[in-house]
Protein backbone atom coordinates (compact mmCIF):
# COMPACT_ATOMS: atom_id res chain seq x y z
CA UNK A 1 0.00 0.00 0.00
CA UNK A 2 2.71 2.63 0.46
CA UNK A 3 3.86 2.21 -2.60
CA UNK A 4 0.52 3.20 -4.24
CA UNK A 5 0.47 6.19 -1.51
CA UNK A 6 3.42 7.49 -3.03
CA UNK A 7 1.91 7.74 -6.49
CA UNK A 8 1.07 11.02 -5.26
CA UNK A 9 2.63 13.76 -2.87
CA UNK A 10 1.02 15.27 0.26
CA UNK A 11 0.66 18.16 -1.54
CA UNK A 12 -0.15 17.26 -4.72
CA UNK A 13 -3.42 15.40 -2.76
CA UNK A 14 -4.04 19.27 -1.31
CA UNK A 15 -3.77 20.44 -4.62
CA UNK A 16 -5.85 17.72 -6.14
CA UNK A 17 -8.73 18.01 -3.40
CA UNK A 18 -8.71 22.13 -4.02
CA UNK A 19 -9.69 20.55 -7.61
CA UNK A 20 -11.99 18.87 -6.98
CA UNK A 21 -13.90 21.17 -4.41
CA UNK A 22 -13.97 23.73 -7.75
CA UNK A 23 -15.40 20.98 -10.40
CA UNK A 24 -18.04 19.09 -7.77
CA UNK A 25 -19.08 22.53 -6.94
CA UNK A 26 -19.69 23.22 -10.84
CA UNK A 27 -21.70 20.00 -10.91
CA UNK A 28 -23.84 21.11 -8.26
CA UNK A 29 -24.58 23.92 -9.99
CA UNK A 30 -25.16 23.05 -13.61
CA UNK A 31 -27.46 20.55 -11.81
CA UNK A 32 -29.03 22.66 -9.51
CA UNK A 33 -29.91 24.79 -12.48
CA UNK A 34 -31.53 22.33 -14.73
CA UNK A 35 -33.92 21.06 -11.59
CA UNK A 36 -34.09 23.67 -9.29
CA UNK A 37 -33.33 22.12 -6.31
CA UNK A 38 -29.88 23.14 -4.46
CA UNK A 39 -27.15 20.36 -4.33
CA UNK A 40 -25.29 19.81 -1.00
CA UNK A 41 -21.75 18.22 -2.13
CA UNK A 42 -18.90 16.98 1.24
CA UNK A 43 -15.36 17.98 0.69
CA UNK A 44 -13.84 15.57 -1.66
CA UNK A 45 -11.53 12.45 -0.33
CA UNK A 46 -8.78 11.33 -2.13
CA UNK A 47 -7.26 7.86 -1.79
CA UNK A 48 -4.58 6.08 -4.14
CA UNK A 49 -4.87 2.16 -3.81
CA UNK A 50 -4.62 -0.89 -6.41
CA UNK A 51 -7.65 -1.11 -8.44
CA UNK A 52 -7.87 -4.73 -7.35
CA UNK A 53 -8.69 -2.75 -4.45
CA UNK A 54 -11.62 -1.21 -5.78
CA UNK A 55 -14.20 -3.08 -5.44
CA UNK A 56 -13.84 -3.19 -1.60
CA UNK A 57 -13.32 -0.28 -1.31
CA UNK A 58 -16.40 1.31 -2.95
CA UNK A 59 -18.33 -1.03 -0.42
CA UNK A 60 -16.89 -0.60 2.61
CA UNK A 61 -17.88 3.39 1.28
CA UNK A 62 -21.74 2.69 1.16
CA UNK A 63 -22.07 0.14 3.54
CA UNK A 64 -25.18 0.12 5.26
CA UNK A 65 -27.30 1.61 2.02
CA UNK A 66 -28.43 -1.71 0.06
CA UNK A 67 -29.32 -1.97 -2.92
CA UNK A 68 -28.08 0.33 -4.62
CA UNK A 69 -28.39 1.49 -8.39
CA UNK A 70 -24.85 2.26 -9.71
CA UNK A 71 -24.42 4.75 -13.25
CA UNK A 72 -21.24 3.73 -14.99
CA UNK A 73 -19.23 6.36 -17.53
CA UNK A 74 -15.80 6.23 -19.10
CA UNK A 75 -14.37 9.34 -20.19
CA UNK A 76 -11.02 9.69 -21.98
CA UNK A 77 -8.07 12.31 -22.46
CA UNK A 78 -4.91 13.43 -20.88
CA UNK A 79 -7.10 12.73 -17.53
CA UNK A 80 -8.96 9.55 -18.23
CA UNK A 81 -10.68 7.04 -16.66
CA UNK A 82 -14.19 5.79 -15.00
CA UNK A 83 -16.98 7.89 -12.99
CA UNK A 84 -19.51 6.08 -10.89
CA UNK A 85 -22.70 7.32 -9.36
CA UNK A 86 -24.26 5.14 -7.03
CA UNK A 87 -27.38 6.04 -5.53
CA UNK A 88 -29.36 3.69 -2.76
CA UNK A 89 -32.21 1.88 -4.30
CA UNK A 90 -35.47 3.71 -5.06
CA UNK A 91 -33.63 7.29 -5.49
CA UNK A 92 -34.45 6.90 -9.03
CA UNK A 93 -38.23 7.27 -7.78
CA UNK A 94 -37.58 10.50 -6.04
CA UNK A 95 -35.29 11.72 -8.78
CA UNK A 96 -37.70 11.52 -11.13
CA UNK A 97 -39.85 13.49 -9.26
CA UNK A 98 -37.01 16.33 -9.12
CA UNK A 99 -36.77 16.30 -12.46
CA UNK A 100 -40.76 16.64 -12.98
CA UNK A 101 -41.47 13.69 -14.80
CA UNK A 102 -43.22 11.95 -11.64
CA UNK A 103 -46.55 13.80 -11.63
CA UNK A 104 -48.59 11.49 -13.55
CA UNK A 105 -49.50 8.59 -10.66
CA UNK A 106 -51.63 5.94 -11.47
CA UNK A 107 -51.78 6.11 -15.45
CA UNK A 108 -48.40 5.16 -15.34
CA UNK A 109 -47.76 1.22 -16.32
CA UNK A 110 -44.57 -0.18 -13.80
CA UNK A 111 -42.64 -0.89 -16.81
CA UNK A 112 -43.04 2.96 -18.07
CA UNK A 113 -41.60 4.24 -14.61
CA UNK A 114 -39.38 1.72 -14.06
CA UNK A 115 -37.95 3.35 -18.26
CA UNK A 116 -38.14 6.63 -16.91
CA UNK A 117 -36.30 5.77 -13.42
CA UNK A 118 -33.63 4.25 -15.15
CA UNK A 119 -33.16 6.90 -17.98
CA UNK A 120 -33.06 9.89 -15.09
CA UNK A 121 -30.22 8.06 -13.46
CA UNK A 122 -28.12 8.26 -16.37
CA UNK A 123 -29.42 11.92 -16.88
CA UNK A 124 -28.28 12.47 -13.42
CA UNK A 125 -25.19 10.76 -13.97
CA UNK A 126 -24.11 12.71 -17.13
CA UNK A 127 -24.96 16.08 -16.31
CA UNK A 128 -22.92 15.89 -12.50
CA UNK A 129 -20.08 13.24 -14.20
CA UNK A 130 -19.75 15.62 -17.35
CA UNK A 131 -19.58 19.06 -15.32
CA UNK A 132 -17.26 17.65 -12.41
CA UNK A 133 -14.43 15.65 -15.38
CA UNK A 134 -14.79 18.48 -17.77
CA UNK A 135 -14.36 21.20 -14.68
CA UNK A 136 -10.85 18.91 -13.68
CA UNK A 137 -10.17 18.77 -17.46
CA UNK A 138 -10.29 22.66 -17.78
CA UNK A 139 -8.61 23.41 -14.68
CA UNK A 140 -5.67 21.09 -15.43
CA UNK A 141 -5.68 22.03 -19.38
CA UNK A 142 -7.13 18.76 -21.12
CA UNK A 143 -10.35 18.40 -23.19
CA UNK A 144 -11.75 15.08 -22.43
CA UNK A 145 -14.71 12.53 -24.40
CA UNK A 146 -16.98 10.43 -22.99
CA UNK A 147 -18.73 7.17 -22.98
CA UNK A 148 -22.52 7.18 -22.95
CA UNK A 149 -24.19 6.61 -19.65
CA UNK A 150 -25.37 3.37 -18.82
CA UNK A 151 -26.85 1.87 -15.52
CA UNK A 152 -24.36 -0.77 -14.36
CA UNK A 153 -26.38 -2.07 -11.68
CA UNK A 154 -29.91 -1.50 -10.73
CA UNK A 155 -31.53 -2.21 -7.23
CA UNK A 156 -28.41 -4.85 -6.34
CA UNK A 157 -26.41 -5.56 -3.35
CA UNK A 158 -23.47 -3.76 -2.88
CA UNK A 159 -21.72 -6.66 -3.42
CA UNK A 160 -22.58 -7.23 -6.97
CA UNK A 161 -20.06 -4.29 -7.65
CA UNK A 162 -18.37 -6.17 -10.36
CA UNK A 163 -14.27 -6.54 -10.52
CA UNK A 164 -13.90 -6.46 -13.96
CA UNK A 165 -15.29 -3.53 -14.64
CA UNK A 166 -11.83 -2.06 -13.51
CA UNK A 167 -8.03 -2.70 -14.74
CA UNK A 168 -6.89 -4.53 -12.02
CA UNK A 169 -3.34 -4.80 -12.92
CA UNK A 170 -2.87 -1.14 -12.42
CA UNK A 171 -3.43 1.17 -9.40
CA UNK A 172 -5.99 4.29 -9.34
CA UNK A 173 -6.54 7.80 -8.05
CA UNK A 174 -9.74 7.79 -6.44
CA UNK A 175 -11.90 11.08 -6.01
CA UNK A 176 -15.24 11.03 -4.05
CA UNK A 177 -17.66 12.56 -2.22
CA UNK A 178 -20.74 12.20 -0.93
CA UNK A 179 -23.83 14.81 -1.93
CA UNK A 180 -27.48 15.34 -0.95
CA UNK A 181 -30.84 17.04 -2.81
CA UNK A 182 -31.51 19.79 -0.59
CA UNK A 183 -35.10 19.09 1.13
CA UNK A 184 -35.01 15.43 -0.30
CA UNK A 185 -34.55 12.35 0.31
CA UNK A 186 -31.71 11.12 -1.88
CA UNK A 187 -27.97 10.69 -1.04
CA UNK A 188 -25.69 9.62 -3.52
CA UNK A 189 -21.95 9.08 -4.14
CA UNK A 190 -20.01 10.17 -6.86
CA UNK A 191 -16.34 8.21 -7.32
CA UNK A 192 -14.36 9.19 -10.14
CA UNK A 193 -11.43 6.42 -10.53
CA UNK A 194 -8.02 8.05 -12.61
CA UNK A 195 -6.69 5.33 -14.74
CA UNK A 196 -2.86 4.48 -13.71
CA UNK A 197 -1.49 5.61 -17.00
CA UNK A 198 -3.14 9.39 -16.13
CA UNK A 199 -1.08 9.54 -13.31
CA UNK A 200 2.53 10.83 -14.60
CA UNK A 201 0.49 13.77 -16.45
CA UNK A 202 -1.88 14.31 -13.72
CA UNK A 203 1.48 15.16 -11.51
CA UNK A 204 2.63 17.83 -13.83
CA UNK A 205 -0.46 19.43 -14.44
CA UNK A 206 -0.96 19.51 -10.78
CA UNK A 207 2.60 21.49 -10.98
CA UNK A 208 1.57 23.60 -13.89
CA UNK A 209 -2.02 24.62 -12.35
CA UNK A 210 0.29 25.65 -9.29
CA UNK A 211 2.59 28.26 -11.34
CA UNK A 212 -0.31 30.40 -12.44
CA UNK A 213 -1.14 31.63 -8.64
CA UNK A 214 2.78 31.60 -7.59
Amino acid sequence: MEEEQALLSDEEKDILQEIMNIAFGQAAADLAEIINVFVVLNVPYIKVLKAVDLPAFLRSEISGREPISMVEQHFWGEFKGSAFLIFPSGSGKELVSIMGDGGGGAEFESFIFDVMEKETLMEVGNILIGACVGKVAELLGDRVTYSPPRVAIENYSIESIPADIFDLESSAIVLRTVFTFNERDVTGFLFLVTRYESIAWLKEALVTFMEKYE
